[in-house]
């Protein structure tokens, strides 16, 4: 009975530890990390191929991203290379960024100059 006990323990660790190893090797090549530095809360956050014609889903959801905070962005589009991002705020203004490369990038901050810094 303690033998069992102690493979059950050990079995549940190496789970724990494979399931978390597999995370990290699903993740898509273009996540990232978007930070607000805008100075306003963005209430809608849009990402798209620079080759679509019109913006994807909003990734924030029912979630706002406040001045200071920032968000893992997680998504496998394949190997696409080049991004636009899209931030609407509060009263409906909007603040674009075109031309990422979320390839090379494992950061994106949102500036309030209309900028974007990348990492």
């Amino acid at each position: 009975m303690l033998k069992a006990i102690k493979s059950m323990r050990i079995f549940i660790m190496v789970a724990a530890i494979v399931m978390s190893i597999s995370a990290v090797c699903f993740a898509g090549p273009q996540d990232f990390v978007l930070v607000n530095n805008t100075g306003y809360p963005i209430y809608q956050v849009n990402i798209s191929p620079a080759s679509a014609n019109d913006w994807q889903e909003d990734v924030l959801g029912k979630q706002i991203l406040n001045n200071g905070e920032s968000l893992q962005v997680g998504f496998n589009s394949g190997n696409i290379q080049m991004w636009d991002i899209n931030a609407i705020f509060e009263d409906g203004s909007s603040l674009s960024w075109y031309g990422i490369d979320l390839l090379t990038t494992y950061q994106v901050t949102l500036n309030n100059d209309g900028t974007a810094s990348l990492q």
